[in-house]
């Protein structure tokens, strides 16, 4: 039914997922084209999208992400940029600050402070479990270390390898005040919307790419409160 309305242009506005790119969905007279969070589509993706119009459509890409391929193409003048520079009311800049793993217990303590002032934080790594292959700290076994080092703190535990069920009750005990501290993978990266969560502190931050970090530091300051993303790496000094 949705497929027939699409086709015959009785449904004039289409909202969906990368599932319409499918073969089988076929738009009477595409005229414009916009896509949401575009680092989540592959040039490819993108492209075949605009092929389902008989004509070039308008295409608006939009991001919060700096995307090195499309820097290129507005310097090429490929593509035309607007800027949203402008924060909503009452909103602040998310400090974000750069700490090497010797200066962990810093970052503790400002994660601590944060905490005891009735707000929540996330902390994220890169693995879900220790690997023989990479000297990294992993969220499962990270998640028990800090359920004692920041105790009576309330800490959660978040990752692809939950099924849907247990992924939606931790995020809902977030959202609820339940759990202070979440530790996570980049499963966080979208979705969380937590106004009382302020710090996103980011292990090996080394590990993960652009996107992932602006991504991730999105999470925290969507409030009234200064957010704070705290990013440890393990490279030696890195210039600023």
């Amino acid at each position: 039914e949705i497929l027939g309305a699409i086709q015959s242009g009785d449904g004039h506005v289409v909202v969906g997922t990368h599932a319409l790119l499918q073969p089988d969905v076929k738009f009477a007279k595409l005229g414009l084209v916009i896509v949401d969070e575009q680092h989540k589509f592959g040039v490819l993706q993108r492209a075949a999208l605009r092929a389902k119009a008989s004509w070039q459509p308008d295409v608006l890409v939009m991001t919060a992400t700096p995307i090195p391929r499309t820097l290129a193409m507005t310097w090429y003048g490929d593509l035309d940029v607007s800027v949203i520079d402008e924060f909503p009311p009452g909103k602040k800049p998310v400090q974000t600050k750069l700490f090497e793993a010797k200066n962990r217990s810093r970052v503790h303590q400002l994660l601590r402070n944060e905490l005891e002032a009735g707000r929540q934080a996330y902390v994220v790594y890169p693995l879900v479990e220790p690997s023989e292959k990479v000297d990294l700290q992993a969220a499962i076994e990270a998640a028990d270390h800090l359920r004692t080092q920041f105790a009576p703190f309330r800490v959660g535990l978040l990752h692809g390898r939950l099924s849907s069920q247990e992924k939606q009750a931790v995020m809902s005990k977030f959202q609820q005040k339940e759990i202070d501290l979440l530790v996570a993978t980049t499963v966080v990266e979208v979705g969380l919307d937590v106004h009382n969560a302020t710090v996103m502190l980011i292990e090996h931050a080394e590990r993960f790419g652009l996107a992932q970090l602006h991504q991730l530091r999105g999470r925290v300051g969507r409030g009234e409160h200064q957010g704070h993303c705290l990013l440890i790496h393990a490279l030696g000094r890195i210039p600023s």
